[in-house]
């Protein structure tokens, strides 16, 4: 017996449903009826240290619609625990970039007073673009680039429960860190199943590092006390700026060979910057730091790392990335820093400008001869 014409039609497009069905599962396509994963957070730690352009290129990422970045949670951290040492609190601080990268800001309990608070408590909050527009704060659009200033006056009561949403509502979240000195502390983040860890090491010629922190003695007092630790009361004051940029040179050394011995896997989730490749190729070098994340260089992000880098002067504050001759202040030490003062500082960071390619100078002569590059390519920068 024929069957009616509707049914026939019916039962020749299930056929149908079913060879395409089973083409798209024999090919590894998802079925039609699929929902798509949601895609996994990027997270990206800026490992640096004090007066190194890492607000600079935390800005680079702050800046950027897509990202949620904060400056240096571990503030709250060591601002809590103020006679300890930079050993001892690397534990807490590892656990506390954890807490935040996974949007869980319940962290910030430990170190902070009780009671109702807004997301103005966090250090330097108004630096991140991700809590001075939406859904934290509606004021920036998205191509606009935010003022940490309007910020302040227009964003500053919001709720801290908003920290969270506004986190979880960005595809990266980015992180800018000074208070770390050795990667050990680091390999439970980078093994984490729950996080896609991504570091940008950030390093700067010594001798700049050392005449940005003169000039900026009395605000870094209380982190240099805890970088000396047990040490401080046993170095005469005059020698306390050396034994420190010693200890941060170590540092240095200590992440980039720690970092050649992990499994290439790991290795591939660490992009190594120096600060004067920046400033000399911006544009050049923005682009490949967001591409090693996975972020697209926006237009209006493109102006403004041109304009922030070539502007004139040395910057009106040292702690606010604002428009500078980013390429003159990079080689300021040359005709400030005495060469004493030059000499013994490559004393004490000698290997580590060995390492990362910051080339001696060997006289007052050579260091004022601004023809003379002292940068060189390393082995260690690939």
């Amino acid at each position: 017996m024929l069957l009616p014409k509707k049914v026939r039609l019916l039962m020749f497009l299930g056929s149908q449903m079913i060879v395409v069905a089973l083409f798209l599962h024999i090919t590894g396509h998802r079925s039609l009826f699929q929902k798509e994963e949601p895609r996994r957070p990027v997270h990206v730690l800026v490992l640096s240290s004090w007066r190194s352009g890492s607000s600079f290129v935390g800005q680079l990422f702050g800046q950027h619609p897509d990202v949620f970045y904060l400056m240096e949670p571990a503030w709250h951290v060591w601002m809590t625990f103020t006679s300890s040492t930079a050993w001892r609190l690397h534990m807490a601080v590892r656990d506390l970039l954890r807490s935040v990268f996974l949007c869980d800001m319940s962290v910030f309990d430990a170190y902070m007073k009780p009671g109702p608070r807004k997301q103005s408590s966090l250090f330097q909050w108004e630096q991140s673009r991700a809590l001075c527009s939406s859904p934290v704060c509606d004021f920036f659009p998205g191509d606009q680039i935010s003022s940490p200033k309007h910020c302040r006056l227009l964003c500053g009561q919001q709720p801290f429960d908003m920290v969270e949403k506004a986190c979880s509502s960005h595809s990266h979240v980015v992180l800018k860190e000074v208070r770390l000195f050795n990667l050990q502390a680091l390999y439970p983040l980078l093994t984490d199943p729950s996080l896609n860890l991504h570091i940008v090491h950030l390093v700067r010629d010594p001798r700049a590092v050392f005449r940005s922190r003169e000039h900026t003695t009395a605000e870094l007092m209380t982190d240099s006390h805890i970088v000396l630790g047990e040490h401080l009361k046993m170095i005469k004051e005059e020698d306390q700026p050396y034994y420190a940029m010693e200890i941060i040179c170590k540092s240095q050394v200590d992440i980039v060979k720690a970092i050649q011995t992990l499994p290439e896997a790991l290795q591939q989730r660490f992009l190594l910057l120096r600060y004067e490749d920046l400033v000399r190729a911006p544009l050049a070098q923005t682009s490949r730091i967001y591409k090693f994340v996975g972020l697209k260089f926006l237009p209006h992000l493109q102006t403004w790392v041109h304009n922030v880098t070539r502007g004139k002067g040395m910057g009106q504050h040292a702690f606010h990335t604002n428009a500078r001759d980013a390429l003159n202040v990079s080689q300021a030490w040359r005709w400030s820093l005495p060469y004493k003062k030059v000499s013994q500082l490559q004393d004490v960071c000698g290997e580590a400008m060995d390492l990362l390619g910051y080339l001696q100078v060997l006289s007052e002569r050579e260091q004022g001869n601004l023809s003379l590059d002292l940068m060189s390519s390393s082995h260690t920068l690939g």
